[in-house]
């Protein structure tokens, strides 16, 4: 991996070495002849972790040495500085790289840093790893979507960044094209797009690394003919890599969250069922590493529904195989004795005790009678439920109960209560109070005035009900945050 902060540190270093080299020439001068003074005297410039230093730096350091006015300790010390200030920026911009968690975010940092190292204003990033795993995507930086589509239009490999994308051979270190309208035998659709969007030259660059291989290329935009110099090509090549090692690293995080989110998914019922008298709606949201929540909906005999909700503690493959089972068993449970919640949970906690030992879950079964509009539900240390009507907002009174597996026997009674005709209720997890990072009690009048808020024209809808509340609940983007709760909303209206 690039470390920029130690490449500046040696260059810093040697910045110092080289003042105290000039010291000593100056001595020498004093009392050598002139022509052996001229060679003691000429620099030998360092070359320090992969920075070539015959790579111009500056315009007025990149003149040959006679050709340098003054003494030559003055041309070592300014191309040290010019050497020290380029790495400063190229370290301020990955530390802002690798500040970043997710793999929009570092697309769209890399698009905008390496845009101003070329000293462009408007580019485009593809990710399109070369082994075909991992996410796909496009980003551009002062282009719109509609832009980006024509530029699709243009054949792949008429371009520079087509030809980089497919590895070919003269690519490895980028491809500059200064006029792409002076080109002669520039693909006719291509100078159509260019002349369209107002871009008159290119530069594509990789992003590859010897451990990442190749993931993908960028191409940044300039208004006007124009090239990136060898220095700006160096330092973008610098970052490239790292910022290649870095994508890397994310696409494999993401990688992982899509396929923990789709074990979780698999276990979670694949569908809700129809039951006259009754809607349902729920949602759910994974945290990256997958919890241990889960929900169900099923049919029973006599027409009736049994609605459940829990969570396993902890996160992770276990958590969510602990919950996978419980669902299960449950299941069973219910279709033998759901009239009977009490009995269902108290089976449910036999079965936790035999198969996790060491695990606690809470858990909330209800038996509904949609025709009868009558639920009978018990509760083992859950987020009780919320009954939200034109009329009314409120939780329902459960008895206190502690979670399954925490003490030697679970027992708590069961509730009865009958929701008026077009009334929701409204099932949820833990997750759901914990993720807004509030007090418990604070997260619970939060959870009320969340569903309170619900418009009328939607409180027909439990679908709507439920996206309401997830989103009021869980504002700018934390129903998708790092957060290791998940969560998990389950509505029903009576007719």
């Amino acid at each position: 991996m690039l470390d920029i902060g130690l490449l500046v540190r040696v260059h810093v270093d040697a910045l110092i070495v080289a003042q105290n080299h000039m010291g000593v020439c100056d001595a020498i001068r004093r009392i050598a002849p002139v022509g052996r003074l001229a060679a003691m005297s000429a620099p030998h410039l360092p070359k320090v972790a992969g920075i070539d230093p015959e790579v111009p730096v500056s315009a007025h350091t990149s003149a040959p040495l006679t050709e340098i006015p003054g003494p030559p300790g003055a041309f070592i010390q300014d191309r040290l500085a010019g050497w020290v200030s380029d790495l400063t920026t190229l370290h301020e911009l990955t530390e802002r790289l690798a500040g970043t968690s997710t793999l929009d975010t570092a697309l769209n940092e890399l698009l905008q840093a390496g845009a101003a190292l070329v000293g462009a204003r408007r580019g485009l990033l593809v990710l399109e790893p070369a082994n075909g795993e991992g996410p796909r995507a496009t980003r551009g930086l002062g282009l719109s979507h509609a832009e980006l589509g024509y530029i699709e239009t243009v054949p792949r490999a008429a371009t520079a960044l087509g030809r980089v994308l497919d590895g070919l051979p003269g690519t490895a270190d980028g491809i500059a094209v200064p006029d792409l309208l002076g080109e002669q035998d520039l693909d006719p659709r291509h100078r159509e797009v260019a002349t369209r969007l107002g871009y008159a030259a290119s530069y594509a660059l990789p992003l590859a690394s010897e451990a990442a291989g190749r993931l993908g290329a960028a191409l940044w935009l300039y208004d006007e003919p124009a090239a990136p110099a060898q220095k700006q090509r160096h330092l973008a090549g610098l970052y490239a890599r790292y910022a290649t090692e870095h994508l890397s690293r994310l696409t494999e995080l993401e990688r992982a969250r899509s396929d923990i989110a789709a074990v979780a998914e698999e276990l979670l019922p694949s569908r809700l069922p129809r039951i006259p008298g009754v809607q349902l709606a729920a949602r759910h949201r994974t945290g990256p590493r997958g919890g241990g929540d889960w929900y169900d909906a099923l049919p029973l005999p006599d027409r009736a529904l049994g609605l459940a909700v829990g969570s396993v503690g902890g996160s992770g493959p276990s958590a969510m195989a602990a919950a996978g089972r419980l669902r299960a068993g449950l299941r069973a449970y219910a279709v033998m004795e759901g009239e009977d919640p009490v009995a269902v949970l108290s089976d449910l906690e036999l079965l936790l005790r035999l198969t996790e030992p060491a695990r606690t879950a809470t858990a909330l079964f209800a038996y509904c009678e949609p025709a009868a509009r009558k639920v009978v539900l018990a509760g083992a240390g859950h987020t009780p439920p919320l009954v939200l009507g034109d009329r009314r907002c409120e939780y329902v009174e459960t008895t206190l109960s502690a979670p399954l597996g925490m003490l030697a026997c679970w027992e708590a009674p069961s509730v009865e209560f009958s929701p008026a005709p077009g009334e929701t209720v409204l099932l949820c997890t833990d997750g759901l109070l914990r993720r807004t990072g509030d007090a418990m009690d604070r997260a619970f009048a939060r959870l009320h005035s969340a569903a309170a808020s619900v418009p009328k024209a939607a409180r027909h809808d439990p679908a709507a009900v439920a996206d309401h509340v997830l989103r009021t609940m869980l504002p700018d983007g934390l129903d998708r945050s790092d957060s290791t709760e998940d969560v998990v909303i389950l509505a029903a209206r009576f007719d």
